[in-house]
């Protein structure tokens, strides 16, 4: 048998099996399931900085409302209750979730500008969360920002969270970057403990009846772990960040796959949530047999054997696999 224990983020975990962000998260019975079956620890859903700062907004309003009419009106809660108000229902589920559970339990959060809304990450600290990931969700909408101002604002965000917590922050990416191993590095001096690759964007419908979208929720497939991999390859061994595979993750072949390119753990979101709380117990046999059958005794031995970590020029490697890729394609259609 293959030792599948790890550590992320200064955790020890049990497997490196999560359940990632989603509703699941919030469900105790669920979460006690998947920690019987192996899952190593639970992230919780993102809470959303658009909706702490209405939060926040809606106080400041009912307090300015009644300024004029009494001057004690301010005075009526301190900053720090107010900063606590909106949290308190995610604050209520992540120690209902703590005391269920003998596995890390992660907080998140999910925003793209620096604001009060960071000071949130205090409170998750303050209840016991075991880190924070820091989800940067941020689509480029506006033609006058660059993509250097973009990455700019969304690091004064991860340091402004690092700065203000203890507990180890990991931040969770999208696949857009055009320099990814810079942009890690960067995050990697801003404060970063972890990096999770990726996000998924969100891809809308058209309903052309109604004329409207069809917000459908996303749900991953194997066909999207091959970008999952390609980055951890290229990652492993230049950045001294632990790494999080998310997407596409849906057996152990998978997951074997994810490792063998560098990941520490790895995150289960849709296959959690189609296969039940047992799927952490068939991916993770699958895993075991999979690393067992080719000699190692544990992830640490095995990680990263596939990255491009020793490839002596990884742009070149990379240009050659590419058209040799586009080679055989010819070669099939002739």
């Amino acid at each position: 048998m293959t030792d599948l224990t790890t550590r992320w983020l200064g955790l020890n975990l049990q497997s490196p099996l999560i359940l990632g962000a989603n509703p699941l998260s919030t469900d105790v019975d669920f979460a006690r399931a998947c920690q019987e079956e192996g899952a190593g620890a639970i992230v919780l859903p993102s809470v959303f900085e658009e909706q702490l700062v209405a939060e926040q907004l809606a106080v400041h309003r009912f307090l300015d409302a009644r300024t004029d009419h009494d001057a004690e009106a301010r005075s009526y809660l301190s900053d720090a209750h107010m900063f606590s108000m909106g949290i308190e229902t995610y604050l209520r589920q992540l120690d209902r979730l703590r005391s269920a559970v003998n596995i890390p339990v992660i907080a998140s959060l999910n925003g793209t500008t620096p604001g009060g809304w960071t000071h949130y990450a205090e409170a998750l600290e303050d209840a016991g969360a075991s880190a924070i990931e820091l989800n940067l969700y941020d689509i480029a909408t506006d033609p006058m920002e660059n993509g250097q101002a973009v990455e700019s604002r969304q690091l004064d965000v991860i340091r402004s969270v690092c700065s203000g917590v203890r507990i180890p922050v990991a931040v969770k990416l999208a696949p857009t970057y055009t320099a990814l191993p810079a942009f890690v590095k960067s995050i990697s001096e801003a404060g970063a403990a972890g990096v999770v690759l990726f996000n998924r964007l969100y891809q809308p419908e058209i309903d052309l009846d109604a004329l409207s979208l069809l917000r459908t929720p996303p749900t991953s497939s194997p066909a999207e772990l091959p970008n999952r991999l390609h980055a951890l390859a290229i990652l492993y061994g230049r950045t001294p960040l632990p790494m999080a595979a998310s997407g596409g993750i849906c057996s152990g072949v998978g997951a074997a796959k994810a490792i063998l390119c560098g990941a520490n753990v790895l995150q289960l979101v849709s296959a959690a949530s189609e296969g039940g709380a047992k799927v952490f117990g068939t991916i993770r046999r699958e895993l075991d047999s999979i690393l067992t059958e080719r000699g190692y005794r544990d992830l640490e031995e095995c990680r990263g054997v596939m990255s491009l970590q020793h490839a002596p020029d990884p742009q070149r490697w990379e240009r050659l696999n590419y058209a040799a890729t586009l080679q055989g394609w010819r070669q099939r259609r002739s």
